[in-house]
């Protein structure tokens, strides 16, 4: 059963998962220049990200530089690109509705199951940013790797792993562990709901919340149309009335008196 402890940390890594996924969305810093060789200098060195492509002089300069045509990108480039802008706005979202749902906050107080749905909604969207975030990490990793081990690659075209694509891989971890934790208060709330049937209607809408003594069964009342029934010196018949015999001799008759619902003083048909 999920907690308030247990929902505010899920929203701090949800967070945490955002601004990292942020950070190594905006820095040039997923393919590192491998110094390799003889034919790189070891005094300067490049840089790729999604956006721009960063070099490093001799001299200390560091200049950066704009990708000039979006259609001239590789298509993995472009997907992964789509993909990350896709997650930040997913772990956005995420962070608005747990705010409102969480168990901390005033937002939807009193509305009951509805602030459980929507703090297990938010901790959906924390799930879906961090799996989107995933898979270009992954997929950009494995590219430099292949490309990095294939001898056909020249020397100079071969990249390391950059600091950003650490960086994505722990963010989307953390993401998907915060949102992991928010969802689970959709499991809360079916456990509420079953433990208040079993212990407000155990026979299946009986209207008996209690056994009987003895262990037998409950028995439900007789139909309005029932015949009559002689309990004692009490006769009830099908109208609903209960005729009471006053014994043998006595001069006042069968006096005639209506009841509620079928029910005689007692309680009991």
């Amino acid at each position: 059963m999920a907690s308030a402890a247990l929902e505010l940390m899920g929203f701090f890594l949800g967070l945490l998962g955002l601004l990292g996924s942020l950070v190594s969305t905006v820095l040039p810093f997923w393919e590192n220049t491998a110094h390799i060789g003889s034919n790189i200098v070891t005094a300067s060195g490049s840089t790729k990200g999604l956006w721009m492509e960063c070099v490093h002089q001799s001299t200390g300069a560091f200049q950066c530089e704009t990708y000039n045509s979006i259609l001239a990108l590789s298509s993995d480039l472009q997907t992964s690109r789509a993909l990350m802008v896709v997650s930040l706005v997913l772990s956005t979202l995420g962070l608005a509705v747990a705010v409102l749902g969480m168990q901390c906050t005033v937002c939807l107080e009193g509305s009951g199951e509805l602030k459980k749905r929507v703090a297990g909604v938010g901790g959906c969207f924390f799930l879906v940013a961090g799996f989107m975030t995933l898979v270009p990490v992954s997929w950009s990793t494995n590219r430099v790797i292949r490309n990095f081990y294939n001898p056909s690659v020249p020397a100079t075209l071969k990249f390391e792993l950059g600091d950003c694509l650490y960086l994505g891989i722990v963010s989307a971890v953390l993401s998907m562990l915060g949102g992991s934790m928010l969802a689970m208060s959709f499991c809360e709330g079916q456990d509420d709901r079953g433990g208040r049937h079993r212990m407000g209607r155990p026979y299946g809408g009986g209207g008996y919340p209690y056994p009987v003594a003895g262990g037998a069964a409950p028995q439900p009342p007789p139909p309005v149309g029932a015949t009559s029934l002689q309990m004692g010196g009490l006769s009830v018949n099908n109208k609903g009335r209960t005729l009471v015999h006053s014994g043998s001799g006595s001069s006042g008759g069968v006096h005639v008196k209506p009841l509620t619902a079928g029910y005689d003083v007692t309680g009991y048909v």
